[in-house]
């Protein structure tokens, strides 16, 4: 149930009513279900698929690379990615979040509601997965509620809503799902970050279906409702014109329950990373110290904003990521042995580099982001399940030397 609401929370965000919205105002109330449906089937799909592999291992997705496909080197560029990436749109939320509280308050300035809340949940995240079960078990239902009468005070007559046409131009099935594919394509890919928490491999199965399904039908539907209630896109003007301290609360308990586990996942991906390039140990919490306070002073200063473009870029690495781990986990198997046989404890040592993978991850990056058709997150996960698959077959995976495995530091990654 803690994992289950914390996956449920990191699918009930602002993105996801945005989302909705989209659809809403291209498709009719039960077409723009159905998208959302078959997306759901799809993302869940990858989640589960990576996500009992965290859950069998008991490490974070970084550590986790370094035997499936990547080797050291490879997880640590990964663990240098997943913390840049989760940094800054930890940065951009909070700003978000500092905004509305400025707004509603009168008090401070935003750069300073910045400030203290990103301060806030820093410390949230510091304590580690505990601290943020219980923000989510506050955070989720309260959100819920809030979203609730966003609708009911904004859309008069829910009935004819759900009948009505949509009010923009229309948007075709393919694109539907492609968009809900990609909304979440990135969460799915880290799931083994949450998953490892799980007993066993059927609470992977449930706590990921419901959390991504009930997310996508709930709040994204709810996106759907008030674009067709009030034919518009523009999510945070409805928000921003509701009264008060409401709006900015849904503001502040959509971005809280998912900023700290932006936050718990840069730790990890850069305490891998040290590990990996410097063999250096360093505390998770001293970590998330560190680079919330980071990105809380970014997000004050306004410069987070400047990135976001960046941020968008970095997300189109992570889909190849999850092919890869899925293609040697399941398929190949070339290092599953090693890795299995030493359970609960990691092997001695891992793969220094993979050179196949070198070339194969970034190549099924660029051509899925290229490709005229689909949608270009699966697009490159499939393609890089596809080459990886390929290579193996071919045996040209071949590692470059090995290294030693600094246990004390993956354990601490695996218990944090």
């Amino acid at each position: 149930m803690s994992v289950a609401t914390q996956r449920f929370g990191q699918t009930t965000a602002l993105s996801q009513l945005l989302l909705g919205a989209t659809l809403g105002f291209g498709m009719t109330f039960w077409d723009a279900f159905l998208a959302l449906t078959i997306g759901a089937v799809l993302l869940n799909v990858i989640a589960v698929a990576v996500g009992v592999i965290g859950q069998r291992e008991g490490l974070s997705t970084a550590i986790l690379t370094r035997w499936t496909g990547f080797g050291h080197a490879g997880s640590a560029m990964l663990g240098l990615i997943i913390a840049l990436s989760c940094t800054g749109w930890f940065g951009v939320q909070t700003g978000l979040a500092g905004v509305a509280l400025a707004d509603v308050s009168g008090v401070l300035p935003a750069p300073v509601w910045s400030l203290v809340f990103g301060i806030v949940v820093t410390v949230i995240a510091a304590y580690g997965v505990r601290w943020m079960a219980w923000t989510a078990y506050v955070a989720v239902p309260a959100f819920l509620l809030l979203l609730l009468w966003l609708v009911l005070t904004n859309v008069n007559d829910i009935g004819a809503t759900l009948s009505s046409p949509a009010p923009g131009p229309s948007i075709g099935m393919m694109t539907a799902v492609t968009l809900v594919t990609g909304s979440f394509i990135v969460g799915a890919a880290i799931a083994p970050d949450m998953t490892r928490f799980n007993r066993n491999e059927w609470d992977v199965v449930k706590q990921t279906v419901v959390g991504i399904t009930a997310g996508e039908w709930v709040i994204s539907l709810a996106g759907v409702v008030i674009a067709h209630g009030l034919g518009t896109t523009d999510i945070m003007g409805v928000v921003s014109s509701s009264s008060g301290w409401i709006g900015a609360l849904v503001v502040v308990t959509a971005v809280l329950k998912i900023n700290d586990w932006n936050l718990y996942s840069a730790s990890l991906g850069l305490v891998n990373f040290f590990d990996a390039v410097f063999a250096v140990r360093v505390s998770r919490a001293q970590v998330t110290v560190m680079v919330g306070c980071a990105g809380s002073f970014l997000a004050a200063a306004g410069i987070v904003h400047q990135f976001s473009h960046f941020l968008v870029l970095l997300g189109v690495v992570f889909p190849p990521v999850t092919g890869i781990m899925l293609a040697e986990y399941y398929v190949v198997r070339r290092w599953r042995n090693e890795i299995i046989s030493t359970r609960p404890l990691v092997p001695r040592s891992a793969p220094s580099w993979v050179p196949a993978t070198v070339v194969i991850w970034p190549a099924a990056a660029v051509l899925g982001e290229l490709s005229p058709f689909g949608q270009s997150s699966v697009n490159s996960l499939v393609l890089a399940f596809a080459l990886y698959v390929s290579a193996g077959r071919l045996d040209l995976l071949r590692m470059r030397t090995r290294r030693a495995t600094n246990r004390k530091v993956v354990g601490e990654a695996s218990a944090a």
